[in-house]
C-alpha cells in the first residue's frame, strides 16, 4: 500500500527543488483543474497516455494537500467510512441520498 503522507512530502520538496509553485493556493487549484481538463481530453480521444494524466491529477492534489497542511490519506479513510454509512435511492432518474449520518 502506498504511504500517502510520505507521497505528500516527496511531492511537496520535488515542486519546491524545481522552483515549481509552492505558496500559490489559488494557482494551484487552476493548475489541478487544467490536469483534469487534459485526462478528461485523454479519455475522450481514447489516448493511451490517460493513466498519465490521472497520475498527474493526483499529484497535484497530493501537492496541493501539503501546502495546506492536510493529510489527505487520513481524510480519504474519513470520507470512505462516512460514504459507507450514507444510503441512496434512485428518484426519478436521479441517485439521490436518502441518509446521511
Amino acid at each position: 500500500m502506498i504511504d500517502l503522507k510520505k507521497l505528500q512530502k516527496e511531492i511537496f520538496e520535488n515542486k519546491k527543488a524545481k522552483g515549481f509553485n509552492i505558496e500559490d493556493v489559488n494557482l494551484e487549484f487552476n493548475l489541478i483543474y487544467g490536469e483534469i481538463n487534459e485526462a478528461f481530453h485523454a479519455y475522450r480521444k481514447k489516448s493511451p497516455d490517460l493513466g498519465e494524466e490521472l497520475a498527474d491529477v493526483a499529484i497535484y492534489l497530493l501537492g496541493l494537500s501539503e501546502i495546506l497542511k492536510i493529510d489527505l490519506e487520513k481524510e480519504i479513510l474519513k470520507k470512505i467510512e462516512k460514504n459507507k454509512e450514507r444510503e441512496y435511492q434512485k428518484i426519478n432518474g436521479v441517485v439521490t441520498r436518502t441518509k446521511d449520518i
